[in-house]
């Protein structure tokens, strides 16, 4: 058993959680109480927070150590800004479209169980979920007041974005106070690396109990009604990862099997978990292991948490088009073009909270006049869901790195290994002995 690797022990453990959310289903424990593989679901909470407390520290070391480590030309962080931002609209665009196309060609919401579902919701106390969030309160939330609120609260736009002034700050610094500074956060990007593998022992026993727990919540009565809806979104992130990721690693001269080999694991954990940051230590480990450059790595990937959520934008098209289907409403190319780039300004940082998409979800429909009740709908498969657009957006992100990388001219998986040197003889060679005649 100790040969088995992560990915395999990952496996391993969501088939057990699998098993147990099957055979010890909550519905059974309504019905004659005991156990429930729910219960559970103390042992996933302990694994997310293991990884989420070591979010803050593993950005702000490599974040500094990769800009202020590598040279003072800070036209290279421009640069790196620049095309990163430029890539990820580009790519969440291509999303948007996809998603459109699959609602309107599968129309899923097209279905009389759920238009009296989407009557009976809205009878029903509406969702408890948090006001949305205009574009202004986005813009401004990227501001930290205090660094250590924004490590204590794991916000990764606001801890990227001090942890970049800081080490822009650092290039201005000379001698040995930045040699210190720089000294101290290269160690602790070598410790919590470390800690990274410590906490990833726990990841099948973590994984499992995230598994066991959505298998027991959900049950066949439920999602009859709404498969259709379950099995268009996840078409729909097929055929996006097969028409846009899959050509933009061929451009970039990615070895796509070199790259699912290192990030296989993290998506993984992201599709059991349904949250992002608890992939992302791993997955920028893996990345570096790759070849992409730390620098590159530190900045793109949690960078792209907030603007690269290829999965979540997709989604969002889907469910958006979804209700209103389901309410009878017919929306004009027009209104849907006007709602997708309103999803594109809105669905900003919602990668990192698991079904945080609901909440933008809301907003869109509350500002298009379609029912929230649609909301109450979708909650009932939104898990299934946000496992498969959670490991979209892990592995969208995980291409990027390795694009941005290619197109700095930093791609490190084209350096070939030196051939290992000729090993040594078992024996030392026995001196030829002549026989008199």
């Amino acid at each position: 058993m100790r040969r088995l690797s992560l990915t395999q022990w990952i496996f391993v453990g969501m088939a057990a959680g699998a098993a147990l959310g099957v055979f010890f289903p909550d519905a059974e424990r309504a019905l004659h109480g005991g156990w429930a593989a729910s219960d559970l679901k103390l042992l996933s909470d302990l694994f997310i927070r293991m990884i989420k407390m070591i979010i803050g520290p593993i950005l702000f070391a490599t974040l500094v150590v990769g800009i202020a480590g590598h040279g003072d030309d800070l036209k290279k962080v421009g640069r790196l800004a620049w095309r990163s931002l430029l890539y990820f609209e580009v790519v969440t665009t291509v999303a948007l479209v996809v998603g459109l196309a699959a609602v309107n060609l599968a129309r899923p919401g097209d279905d009389p169980a759920l238009t009296t579902a989407l009557a009976a919701a809205a009878e029903a106390a509406p969702p408890e979920l948090v006001a949305p969030k205009g574009v202004a309160d986005h813009v401004r939330e990227i501001v930290p007041t205090s660094f250590i609120d924004a490590l204590a609260g794991n916000n990764v736009l606001q801890i990227v974005f001090f942890s970049i002034l800081f080490a822009v700050a650092l290039t201005q610094v000379t001698g040995e106070p930045k040699r210190a500074i720089l000294g101290f956060c290269e160690g602790l990007a070598e410790v919590t690396f470390k800690l990274v593998g410590l906490v990833m022992r726990f990841v099948p026993i973590g994984v499992g109990a995230a598994i066991a727990v959505t298998v027991s919540h959900s049950g066949i009565a439920v999602l009859l009604p709404l498969l259709k809806l379950v099995l268009t979104l996840y078409a729909a992130l097929v055929v996006f990862v097969v028409v846009a990721l899959v050509p933009v690693a061929l451009a970039a001269r990615v070895p796509l099997r070199r790259f699912w080999d290192a990030i296989r694991a993290p998506a993984l954990i992201a599709f059991s978990t349904t949250s992002s940051d608890a992939a992302l230590p791993l997955a920028m480990e893996r990345m570096e292991q790759f070849g992409v450059p730390r620098r590159i790595v530190s900045f793109v990937m949690p960078t792209g948490y907030s603007f690269n959520l290829d999965g979540s934008t997709l989604y969002l098209a889907v469910a958006s088009v979804f209700v209103a289907q389901a309410a009878g409403i017919d929306l004009t190319w027009g209104q849907q073009a006007a709602m997708m780039l309103t999803l594109m300004l809105t669905s900003k940082g919602v990668a990192a909270v698991p079904r945080a998409s609901l909440v933008v979800l809301s907003g869109t429909l509350a500002a298009f006049g379609l029912p929230l009740a649609g909301v109450t709908v979708i909650l009932a498969v939104d898990e299934l869901m946000d496992m498969a657009r959670t490991t979209v957006n892990l592995v969208g992100n995980g291409l990027a790195t390795a694009v941005i990388a290619r197109w700095e001219g930093e791609a490190g998986w084209d350096e070939r290994p030196a051939p290992p040197p000729a090993l040594p003889p078992l024996a030392p060679s026995l001196p030829t002995v002549g026989v008199a005649a």
